[in-house]
């Protein structure tokens, strides 16, 4: 028995999500109906997170056994003629039997877009938040900086959470600007359900002065949800890397 690795690329914008649900088409669903079509059998597939209805990735990954002979690079190829033209696979390869996408990952980078101009642009729909007010970066940057280090992260978990331990380790949270598109990036060692994204929308209100960059300490230390920010859309996060050692 095989076991193979997966690399993959998508945009979420039409799926519900990475894990199989009723309620919509997810990622993992199409993924799994690439692999009966060339492997001729549904196998089971994990991944390395449940990434949120309209979540985009550019590197997730997921791993399956199997006993066929395919060779790798013939995998890439077969699963991405038959993969929507929203999900493709970029790698391939064998790993040990033990491996689990999601246990043995030691981190993850994600990345959220905002396109910030007077003027919203049609071609990022679903690809980046449209903020038309210019937002001032180094105050941002300021606040973005108490993120660092290992923390109770509880103001920052949405309330649907049921995970008990809330403690996480940031170890890098940067902004920068390339012409109209911001980019915030974030690396830890795990994050918390929509952490990410309340992060953006309380980043969102250091900008606009109604949360100052010193006052982001306090509100970690607190463990409220109700004193950070409003969770940010889905349309502008991506997974952006998953760490393995």
């Amino acid at each position: 028995m095989r076991h193979l690795m997966l690399i993959l690329q998508y945009r979420g914008t039409n799926y519900c999500g990475f894990q199989v649900q009723p309620n919509g088409v997810s990622v993992a669903q199409v993924v799994q109906d690439a692999i009966e079509t060339v492997f001729k059998r549904r196998w089971p597939v994990k991944g390395c997170s449940r990434t949120d209805a309209g979540v985009h990735a550019n590197h997730f990954v997921l791993a399956f056994f199997t006993d066929a002979p395919i060779p790798c690079d013939a995998v890439v190829r077969a699963l991405n003629i038959h993969l929507p033209p929203d999900v493709a696979v970029l790698d391939c390869r064998e790993v040990p039997e033990g491996f689990h996408p999601r246990y043995d990952c030691t981190g993850k980078r994600y990345l959220y877009q905002i396109w910030n101009s007077p003027v919203k642009n049609p071609f990022l729909t679903d690809l980046a938040l449209y903020h038309k007010y210019r937002l001032d970066l180094p105050r941002m940057q300021q606040a973005a900086d108490r993120f660092v280090g290992t923390h109770d992260f509880s103001a920052f978990c949405s309330a649907g959470s049921t995970v008990q331990d809330t403690v996480r380790t940031i170890t890098e949270a940067s902004i920068a600007r390339s012409g109209e598109m911001v980019a915030i990036s974030v690396t830890g060692s795990g994050f918390l359900y929509n952490m990410v994204r309340i992060m953006v929308g309380t980043l969102l209100e250091v900008a606009r002065g109604a949360i100052l960059p010193e006052e982001i300490s306090g509100i970690i230390e607190s463990r409220d949800r109700s004193r950070a920010g409003a969770t940010a859309p889905p349309p502008g996060l991506y997974l952006d890397m998953v760490f393995y050692h």
